[in-house]
């Protein structure tokens, strides 16, 4: 990087309170923009697309201020996303909310639906089950993180194919099994909040501004 930190753009369309996320991403190491300018988003070392809320609400704001394209276009070339709870959600090709089925960016395979547990939401500290070699777990295997979800996928179905290698997913459990976060060539993403998670969070976003 010659000195300079990583150039790591958090895309502001319109949903949620993103600045902890932006001050997490700066303790990381990083040099952070909150913008929802295309460009800026495009051009970016890093992208991280941040999500609070509803599925559909997510989804409509990121087509309506054209993430949904620049998450697209990033990744046909190569270049690092990272998604956080609801924008990990939306990663995948659908969200089923209230018996409303939403379209997603469809980078993944999959649903995300309800959670199959007795208490819903989840919301507290939960333990990770990553793969061995993660990157983005790097020193945080033993580690807790913070989660704030009622939704989240449940199964993966990806086969590797093309230049990537095989995506490596983490797991959580509550009431059963979820997808905690996924490694996937140039995209990255957390169900759980890592701006909310204290030391183990600034050191997986630290792994991942790192990784630029």
């Amino acid at each position: 990087m010659d000195g300079r930190k990583p150039d790591v753009v958090v895309f502001d369309y319109g949903t949620g309170n993103v600045h902890s996320a932006v001050k997490a991403l700066e303790a990381a190491g990083a040099e952070v923009e909150l913008t929802g300018n295309r460009r800026r988003a495009q051009e970016a070392d890093g992208l991280l697309v941040p999500g609070v809320g509803a599925f559909t609400a997510v989804a409509e704001a990121l087509r309506a201020s054209h993430g949904d394209e620049v998450v697209d276009r990033r990744l046909a070339g190569g270049r690092p996303v990272l998604g956080i709870c609801v924008g990990m959600q939306v990663m995948f090709d659908r969200g089923v909310e209230n018996g409303l089925a939403t379209e997603g960016l469809g980078e993944w395979p999959g649903t995300v639906d309800l959670l199959q547990a007795d208490v819903v939401p989840h919301m507290g500290w939960n333990t990770i089950q990553a793969p061995e070699d993660s990157a983005l777990f790097a020193g945080l295997h033993d580690e807790r993180f913070y989660f704030v979800h009622s939704y989240a996928a449940q199964d993966w179905t990806l086969e590797p194919t093309g230049p990537f290698p095989k995506p490596k997913v983490t797991w959580a459990n509550h009431g059963s099994p979820f997808v905690a976060a996924v490694e996937n060539g140039p995209l990255s993403a957390t169900q759980f909040h890592p701006e909310k998670s204290g030391r183990a969070g600034i050191q997986l976003l630290q792994n991942w501004v790192r990784s630029l």
